[in-house]
């Protein structure tokens, strides 16, 4: 515990350690973990499935980093229509990035979503969210260009992405929050 985890008596992070320990050791916790990475596989299956790159060609973990560059497109503008879909992911910068400032991926990760109950069969669905938002961003780019500044005014009046949010925010209400 100490140093790396506690530096001082602070009993509430003490307590907090050990409840989410307690947590761990549940075997509902280890079905939890099994099915964020069962969830990621099949995000990352289907992706790769559509032609999209991932940097380590899948994944094994909760995690998965999509390398957009081949698409022209930078995470940020992904992050950006995704955002504005009520898709919570966020730009990355990807091996071979010139600049942070310019990231070149867009990092997925799973559980949030398994904590609401969402299985391999509902991140199908996701992924073709996904699909619509890579869409819905190569035609803003199409009228405005590549800078970030002319993107976001014409993307924040797109329809596309208006209607991609009242089909994400139907599709979730199936799903209530944890809690």
């Amino acid at each position: 515990m100490f140093p790396s985890l506690q530096g001082g008596p602070h009993e509430n992070v003490i307590a907090g350690v050990a409840v989410a320990l307690k947590e761990a050791a549940s075997d509902e916790f280890k079905q939890y973990a099994k099915q964020v990475k069962k969830n990621a596989k099949t995000i990352a299956d289907e992706l790769l499935k559509r032609g999209y790159d991932l940097v380590t060609g899948g994944t094994d973990n909760h995690l998965i980093l999509w390398d957009v560059r081949k698409l022209d497109l930078t995470g940020s503008k992904l992050e950006k229509v995704y955002e504005l879909a009520n898709i919570s992911v966020n730009k990355n910068s990807v091996y071979g990035d010139t600049s942070a400032l310019s990231p070149g991926g867009v990092r997925i990760g799973t559980p949030a979503l398994t904590s609401r109950g969402f299985t391999e069969t509902e991140m199908v669905k996701i992924v073709e969210f996904l699909d619509r938002g890579v869409k819905i961003a190569l035609a803003v780019q199409a009228k405005t260009g590549k800078a970030l500044k002319d993107f976001l005014p014409v993307l924040e009046a797109n329809e596309e992405v208006k209607a991609l949010r009242i089909d994400v925010e139907q599709f979730s209400k199936n799903f209530p929050m944890p809690g």
